[in-house]
């Protein structure tokens, strides 16, 4: 199971298609929020499901949930756009809510800023912005996540 995961588009996703149209073909997409109706439109023009939550800039999106828990596999997915869970100073809350819930697996957006960490046997990635880069680097990045015997994960730098 491999899928991209994207964050913090607002409007602009035509470069995430670009990068990602010649990369090897993925079995789901998801879109971390800012703006959801940008993970409508990836799933639309790609024909790839395409798992959706809204962020702090969806506020009229109320036909999609802020976190979402699933399973992938045998392993455990949150996701969330993370401003609920104050992840613009830091991450701790965000983690004891995953470890709560027995994540394997926790996604998230809102800073902008790429992250990807392995704690307690959990992995942890924020895939940046392909669009509004912010940190240091201002790199503009996606993740992609592949799930089997293991779980790997990855931030691609977007040319």
């Amino acid at each position: 199971m491999r899928a991209f995961v994207v964050s913090d588009t607002h409007g602009y996703i035509d470069g995430f298609l670009n990068e990602t149209k010649h990369m090897a073909r993925p079995d789901l997409i998801i879109h971390l929020g800012d703006y959801v109706e940008d993970g409508v439109r990836i799933e639309k023009e790609t024909g790839i499901e395409t798992r959706i939550v809204r962020g702090n800039g969806d506020f009229f999106e109320k036909n999609y949930n802020e976190d979402e828990i699933f399973k992938l596999e045998d392993k455990t997915l949150f996701i969330t756009h993370g401003h609920k869970h104050r992840v613009r100073y830091g991450i701790d809350n965000l983690f004891y809510r995953a470890k709560e819930i027995g994540a394997d697996i926790v996604l998230f957006g809102h800073t902008h800023v790429p992250l990807l960490i392995e704690e307690s046997n959990m992995m942890i990635m924020n895939p940046g912005s392909p669009y509004l880069p912010r940190g240091l680097d201002r790199r503009k990045t996606f993740g992609i996540i592949e799930i089997g015997e293991k779980v790997s994960g990855r931030i691609v730098e977007m040319d």
